[in-house]
């Protein structure tokens, strides 16, 4: 797809690969639509685009989701590509982590992100037309050790993405999901902790990974071919990422399935 001219709508813009996101998609021509809590961090990014929209709000006040929704749609009668990028990581142990740390963590990264795209695919399928861009994790590819909760949220989110995209394939919407490895972005500062306190401080990895614009060129570049399934990683993350790559045979299959009918038989038997 070509991004001139597009609307399209980044939230957790105000940082991070949704910053990166949102000026990228300006520097293409697109007319962007920032969403977070902050309004003060999304304005600075506004700055740097040539034309935005912004629209704050917490991704779990359903009330308020709506509302933006409505907003981001009136402003230029549409939207072309929502990318589903709000969240927040953690650093604790299984063991030590308490219930709560666990429902926060998929309200935010699963429930909230679900509900985002559950408010614009009416719209797409309507118009025949759009993008949803899903902000996994290799971590939703690979159960790492000290994120219990981030990576069941994060695999929950690829399961849905993968299930609409098939879904979504006779109307004309495409759904890509994108499995970042380590971008340098606050992630690890503002990971919970087991008792769900922010951990204030990085990791190496973090700290020495993909810059968070070089890994929204990437994904754009990506999402223009039409990728469904995008890996941003190097080294050994990549390779962990790329093992458990789902076949582009496998996506085919289940949208013909899709194509056939499936959908329509299995209400039918109701």
């Amino acid at each position: 797809m070509a991004y001139t001219g597009k609307v399209a709508w980044v939230t957790g813009a105000s940082s991070g690969i949704g910053a990166a996101l949102a000026r990228e998609l300006a520097a293409r021509g697109s007319h962007v639509v920032l969403s977070g809590r902050d309004e003060a961090r999304l304005a600075e990014v506004a700055a740097d685009c040539r034309e935005a929209l912004i629209l704050a709000f917490d991704v779990r006040d359903a009330a308020a989701l709506a509302e933006a929704t409505a907003r981001a749609i009136g402003w230029k009668g549409g939207v072309d590509i929502a990318f589903a990028n709000a969240g927040i990581s953690q650093r604790s142990r299984a063991l030590q982590t308490s219930m709560q740390v666990y429902r926060d963590i998929i309200e935010v990264d699963l429930v909230a992100q679900i509900a985002f795209a559950q408010g614009l695919i009416g719209h797409m399928a309507e118009r025949g037309s759009g993008a949803l861009g899903f902000i996994s994790s290799i971590a939703g590819k690979v159960g790492v050790p000290m994120r219990t909760a981030y990576c069941a949220a994060k695999f929950g989110l690829a399961g849905y993405a993968d299930a609409l995209r098939a879904e979504l394939s006779i109307n004309g919407v495409s759904v890509h999901t994108i499995y970042p490895g380590s971008v340098a972005t606050n992630v690890s500062r503002n990971a919970l902790t087991a008792d769900g306190r922010r951990r204030g401080r990085s990791d190496p990895a973090i700290d020495n990974g993909i810059a968070a614009d070089v890994a929204a060129r990437e994904m754009l570049d990506a999402i223009a071919l039409g990728t469904r399934e995008i890996i941003i990683a190097e080294g050994a993350e990549k390779a962990m990422g790329e093992l458990r790559r789902t076949p582009e045979a496998l996506f085919d299959q289940v949208a013909a399935m899709v194509a056939s009918g499936y959908m329509e038989k299995l209400e039918a038997a109701e």
